[in-house]
């Protein structure tokens, strides 16, 4: 279940309510008034929880599914486990987006609320500068500076000893103590995630939070996506620079630097002690072992296994990248007919 501080659970619907909602087909007529009251992955889902399901890849989590009723293609709708209700589209996750947007919203400021919410908790020792605002039900811990027009959003739980710089924006996240976050960051907004609906490209629902922990800096201009469903997390005393885009579910390990113009796509997982050079790239469900060094400009594609350094675009381990690059300069020189060494 998405956080409550961050998101209101809307009044439930049934299995049939959210069939003429998203245009989808009832399987099974008898448990049509089945109420449906959230939304969950398939693995996470439980019987008051839709979910969905858009191929063949995820048969065997559908399968073991506990979820109350599953959005799934025609194709796949014989894989529906016994007394989960199979809602048949050809655009399950689309179907998925309309459901969750009906019965998960979150959290915002009301019009015409004051720049500091009476509600908000904050301590002794806080320092809070002109053109901030602190939204209702946020938490700030002494001796924290919260700087010229910086947004601190609903339920927003902030540690003690911590900076955010002007024109930061921190929404839908937690965060530990003596966290730095710079000028023009923004922690916690959705992760990017689309899918295609009968109408066209519709945006998904991101549900999930942002965990940062103690020591941990932010440059300025960063983004920090929340997570879809799970959390999005970055760990003690990581520093992260300008400039660099981290996705949805993305978990950073302890004391990891990531230098500017780093983008680390959705669902990858780093270990602790990294060490990234600027404009690394790094694809979606990779995971990165511990102690790991990627020199700049990488474009990591596989996993990466503990204490490796790579280099290059695929990334590959970094003495088979100088032999290849040199291998090459070689061959270039040869074809120019030029006379100078590599």
């Amino acid at each position: 279940m998405p956080d409550a501080r961050f998101y209101e659970v809307m009044p439930p619907l049934s299995v049939a309510e959210l069939a003429i909602l998203t245009g989808a087909r009832i399987g099974d007529q008898a448990a049509a008034e089945r109420l449906i009251a959230g939304v969950a992955p398939l693995a996470a889902a439980g019987v008051a929880d839709v979910a969905f399901c858009v191929d063949r890849r995820h048969t065997k989590d559908l399968a073991a599914s506990a979820a109350g009723a599953i959005f799934v293609s025609e194709a796949e709708a014989s894989a529906a486990p016994v007394g989960c209700m199979a809602l048949i589209t050809a655009y399950p996750q689309a179907a998925y987006a309309l459901a969750a947007t009906r019965l998960i919203r979150p959290r915002s400021l009301t019009p015409g609320a004051p720049a500091v919410d009476p509600s908000a908790l904050i301590e002794t020792g806080v320092a809070i500068s002109h053109g901030a605002v602190i939204g209702p039900g946020a938490q700030i811990g002494r001796g924290t500076v919260i700087g010229p027009g910086a947004f601190v959003g609903p339920g927003v739980a902030i540690g003690r000893d911590c900076v955010l710089g002007p024109r930061s924006v921190v929404v839908f996240a937690l965060l530990g103590d003596r966290v730095r976050i710079h000028a023009g960051a923004v922690i916690g907004e959705p992760g990017f995630g689309a899918a295609a609906g009968p109408r066209g490209v519709v945006d998904l629902p991101q549900l999930g939070r942002v965990i940062i922990q103690d020591g941990v800096t932010i440059g300025a201009n960063s983004c920090v996506d929340r997570g879809a469903f799970d959390d999005t997390v970055i760990g003690e005393n990581t520093k992260i620079d300008n400039l660099v885009q981290i996705a949805h579910n993305v978990v950073i390990g302890r004391n990891c630097v990531l230098a500017a113009h780093t983008g680390v796509s959705g669902s990858t997982v780093i270990g602790d002690g990294c060490m990234f050079g600027g404009r690394v790239g790094i694809a979606d469900h990779i995971t990165i072992g511990n102690g790991v060094k990627l020199a700049a400009a990488s474009g990591v594609i596989t996993d990466v296994p503990t204490g490796a350094t790579w280099g290059g675009t695929p990334a590959r381990p970094i003495a088979r990248w100088l032999r290849e690059t040199a291998v090459l300069a070689r061959l270039a020189i040869r074809r120019k007919g030029e006379g100078e060494r590599p």
